[in-house]
């Protein structure tokens, strides 16, 4: 089996080795144990096919074995270590963690995260796995109609059964709503000038009673291609809308840093709060069902839900996430229902600048943070 030598600042005469980790550095050691990583599944794989064990084979995704994602993970004493996340019920990925984790130590940080999917279920006509968004009746969130437009409430396209309106954006001047692609766009069948509901199909939308604009851009999404963002606006056909709701106009973005207390407003589970517990994650497996299939993301941030809770749920994908001083840092999109430390599972964002500067698009009023 491979090896790893961890190399860091660090490694000076008379420092310890397990002395405190600054981001610089805990992302050479998350370069290092990438190769690494990679090097095992791949001779654990071969070992399988040689004895000839189908099952022990994770998927190949994006150019690469999937099942285990590695990010920064932010510590209490104010440094980071790495965040190593793997999927349930996947021996192979189970065995490598194990090995890598000896390699590491306590610098790492090891979470089970259940299957993730997208928080909404795709367009009609598909065979879906992602998780449909929670029955109306059982929905903490906006489900009903609302007018005017505000941020947390049911929206899609008109194939797709709910999902959640997380903010209004400017987009050459005039007001678009954005969330999600696999919210707003549905699968490879939608195209700019479909009809948006608002509610989504799902809590009893219809068109065109029930239209509020148009898809108008897109960041696609292919299973042949690692992704960043899960992301797309519509264009609205009334420009009145609510900026202040729930918390006020947010207005700013900064990036994630990690452990920054977190809030969102969703169409399924309302206001929820939460903590970062890893950002810069890469190899982020999500699984679309029919049509995308699996899809792998770098660069993404992660929340768990406070004090046992659940972050999101099903119908919360398109949700904005922001700090507690009402700062934006993400995107909701995608989660599991199991995993993380307190086994309410784990929700995955797309960093909020990389989608805006992805659809060309800013917050209504919006200026930018620099932390």
């Amino acid at each position: 089996m491979p090896r790893v030598t961890l190399v860091t600042r660090s490694d000076e005469p008379g420092e310890d080795r397990g002395s405190v980790m600054d981001q610089d550095e805990a992302r050479e050691i998350k370069s290092q144990l990438a190769d690494y990583v990679h090097e095992l599944l791949a001779a654990h794989i071969e070992a399988s096919r040689v004895e000839g064990d189908d099952t022990e084979i994770p998927a190949r995704i994006g150019g690469r074995e999937g099942g285990i994602a590695l990010g920064l993970a932010p510590r209490l004493d104010g440094g980071y270590g790495v965040a190593l996340r793997y999927r349930l019920g996947v021996p192979t990925t189970r065995r490598v963690v194990r090995r890598v984790a000896e390699q590491v130590g306590p610098t790492i940080d090891v979470r089970r995260t259940g299957r993730i999917r997208p928080l909404v279920a795709p367009a009609a006509g598909t065979n879906p796995t992602p998780r449909p968004p929670v029955v109306t009746a059982h929905a903490l969130g906006e489900t009903g109609r609302v007018r005017p437009l505000r941020p947390g409430i049911s929206i899609a396209h008109a194939d797709v059964s709910a999902g959640t309106l997380g903010a209004f954006v400017e987009v050459d001047g005039a007001l678009h709503a954005l969330s999600n692609y696999h919210v707003l766009v549905g699968g490879p069948a939608g195209a700019v000038g479909d009809a948006v509901l608002q509610p989504g199909r799902a809590d009893g939308g219809r068109d065109p009673q029930d239209r509020v604009g148009a898809l108008a851009r897109f960041v696609p999404l292919d299973q042949g291609r690692v992704a960043t963002v899960d992301a797309a606006v519509a264009r609205l056909d009334e420009q009145q809308v609510d900026l202040d709701y729930p918390v006020g106009r947010i207005t700013t973005t900064a990036p994630a840093l990690g452990a920054e207390e977190v809030a969102k407003v969703g169409r399924t589970t309302g206001v929820t709060q939460g903590r970062v517990t890893a950002i810069e994650l890469d190899d982020v497996v999500v699984g679309y069902g029919d049509g995308l299939g699996d899809i792998r993301f770098d660069d993404q941030i992660e929340v768990e839900g406070a004090a046992g809770a659940p972050f999101s749920r099903g119908g919360d994908s398109g949700s904005l996430v922001y700090r507690d001083d009402g700062v934006a840092i993400g995107l909701l999109f995608a989660g599991s229902e199991t995993g993380g430390q307190n086994g309410s599972g784990l929700t995955y964002l797309n960093p909020i600048d990389a989608v805006l500067a992805s659809l060309g698009a800013q917050l209504a009023g919006a200026r930018r943070d620099a932390g």
